[in-house]
């Protein structure tokens, strides 16, 4: 019997907002900006049509310039050009293949500030005056009306992969997309949210563009304010899925997927820095970046020790690895705090575990060096196997571990591992989650029939020699120690190592169990069970229902919570398991 899967792929937010707050369409979208642009006082007006990077220009240009009454000015004409820009970026872009420096820029420095003040000059006798595109925001010398155009970092890979737009300031959507990315990850995201963080506050009017011709927009008050009564409450993220090269079976199933795709080998089930909320306003339901919520409300949404670390990043990363009938991921080792920040611009690395959300009989993870490992050999027969030598036999140099559901393998930075093939993998990690050094690929092509880049040489530097089969099985292995327990319930600790600052928690029960967030956000998955119920014991939010497989988040400010059998599991004993960040130690 084939499994029903319960799983929403889109999960919705309704604070029930009504009146005269949403827009459907680009007709009805310009008729309102335009309302409000007459409704301003005196006769020169100035409105801001702020992007992020990432829109479709070819539907929303024509879309403005045919409904909005006034003159259109696009901020891109006043950036420096493609050339300059590339001069620019290129200190923090580098030449390297994956890997770049994070950006200090910020979008002042794409400006070319000789042609804004031509600008500026020649607009004195405009009366109505619509300034659009990245940096719009600053071309002119005041506004009176701010709407922004926001764009989802997940679907902008998208648009990339489809050679549908280009980095910020240059059209190289012909580029490799890859390529196009990490310029988005080191430099065109981080100007534009920094940029976006100092207009949140004021913005008039949001636009979604998400789906190509169904945009939507919402007042920005009406936003704010959805953001502001969320961190009060739990919630999820909308989730989306990726094939690959080792991508499994399983999600289509549990997930309910399409099943005429060949694999599917990511979910990527919370990492707010690229999902979306959707969020319903009236009758429309409106897509935004999930991380505004993070830079709207970082202390409510965290907690306060946690922001006072992290800033605006949310730190938790859930996600799933999916090898069910695929392949081995590819043998991999993530880099030290120390070297991420002085190699790459980041302040914290990508210490991770693998939760076994499900395992087949012969499942196993790759995790650790066997004893006495010769290091230049084995770094040697690395070099020959990239290099179209003998295949690397990884199972002479690091260690191999059978594993089962619910089993948890914990993963800090140094250490090399990699999932074998026939498992489910919840993996629980730190954020940042391109800092990964492929070791070995198993001599296999990537989707687009070549290889995938491999990073021997800074793996070298980043080993942890130390991991030997005896420390990895007594510090690394199901690491778990009973809490607490009482009437139809159990607490574990089941990691993570203390190098790691995310602290795990799983809970056995078929009766409620309390929760405290004691300061720090909490990122919970159901790993066993139909149904759960989330309730607030003083009813401070709305009963919240989260199935199997399904990642949530509760926010600091939420406190004390509950979480019970629900619907087909009551009565019956189900797990979930929690993380946060360690900060009370």
């Amino acid at each position: 019997m084939a499994y029903l899967s319960n799983y929403d792929k889109f999960p919705l937010v309704d604070f029930d907002q009504r009146g005269d707050i949403s827009w459907h369409g680009w007709t009805a979208i310009c008729a309102q900006i335009n309302a409000a642009a007459e409704a301003l006082p005196g006769k020169r007006k100035t409105i801001v049509l702020e992007c992020y990077p990432g829109l479709l220009e070819e539907e929303v240009r024509p879309a403005l310039a045919g409904g909005l009454k006034g003159k259109l000015v696009c901020s891109e004409e006043y950036l420096l050009p493609p050339a300059a820009i590339e001069k620019l970026v290129y200190p923090d872009v580098t030449d390297d293949e994956i890997f770049g420096y994070i950006t200090r820029l910020g979008i002042d420095d794409f400006i070319d500030w000789k042609k804004v003040e031509a600008l500026r000059d020649s607009l004195a006798g405009e009366e109505t005056v619509f300034v659009y595109g990245p940096g719009a925001a600053r071309i002119p010398t005041g506004y009176q009306l701010l709407v922004y155009f926001d764009m989802p970092r997940w679907e902008g890979q998208l648009r990339f992969r489809r050679n549908q737009v280009g980095n910020l300031g240059v059209d190289n959507r012909l580029v490799k997309a890859s390529l196009q990315y990490k310029q988005a990850f080191f430099v065109d995201w981080r100007v534009a949210d920094r940029h976006k963080k100092k207009l949140m506050a004021h913005w008039d009017y949001v636009v979604d563009t998400v789906t190509p011709g169904a945009p939507g927009m919402v007042t920005g008050a009406a936003l704010n304010e959805a953001f502001a009564r969320l961190v009060h409450r739990p919630f999820r993220v909308v989730p989306f899925f990726d094939p690959g090269p080792w991508g499994g079976q399983w999600m289509k199933e549990y997930c309910d997927l399409d099943r005429s795709r060949q694999n599917f080998a990511w979910c990527f089930d919370c990492v707010p820095e690229e999902n979306s909320l959707l969020i319903k306003f009236n009758d429309l339901v409106f897509e935004t970046p999930s991380v505004n919520l993070v830079f709207s409300q970082a202390r409510a949404l965290l907690g306060d020790p946690v922001q006072s670390r992290f800033g605006d990043e949310f730190p938790i990363r859930f996600d799933f690895l999916d090898t069910m009938q695929g392949g081995n991921l590819s043998l991999q080792v993530h880099p030290y705090k120390e070297y991420i920040r002085e190699h790459f611009g980041m302040d914290y690395t990508q210490d991770e575990s693998y939760y076994m959300l499900d395992a087949a009989d012969d499942a196993v993870v790759y995790l650790g060096l066997k004893d006495e490992v010769d290091r230049d050999r084995m770094f040697s027969d690395l070099e020959a196997a990239q290099s179209g030598g003998a295949p690397f036999d990884a199972v002479k140099y690091v260690e191999v571990w059978p594993v089962k559901k619910h089993d948890h393998v914990l993963i800090p930075a140094g250490t090399i591992h990699c999932s074998g093939a026939n498992s489910m993998v919840l993996e629980i990690s730190a954020t940042p989650y391109i800092f990964t050094f492929k070791l070995w690929d198993w001599g296999r092509m990537g989707l687009d029939g070549k290889p995938r880049p491999i990073n021997i040489g800074r793996g070298r530097e980043v080993i942890d020699w130390s991991r030997t089969p005896e420390n990895t099985r007594t510090q690394l292995i199901n690491d778990i120690t009973i809490l607490a327990e009482g009437d139809g319930w159990r607490e574990e600790r089941t990691g993570l190592h203390e190098r790691e600052f995310i602290e795990t928690r799983r809970h056995w029960f078929s009766k409620p169990v309390t929760h405290h967030c004691d300061g720090s956000v909490n990122v919970l998955n159901l790993v066993e069970g139909r149904e759960a119920i989330v309730e607030s014991p003083d009813g401070a939010f709305e009963p919240f229902v989260v199935h199997y497989a399904e990642t949530f988040i509760v926010p600091a400010a939420a406190g004390t919570y509950t979480i019970r059998p629900h619907g087909e599991s009551e009565g019956k004993t189900i797990v979930t398991v929690k993380a946060f960040v360690r900060h009370n130690a």
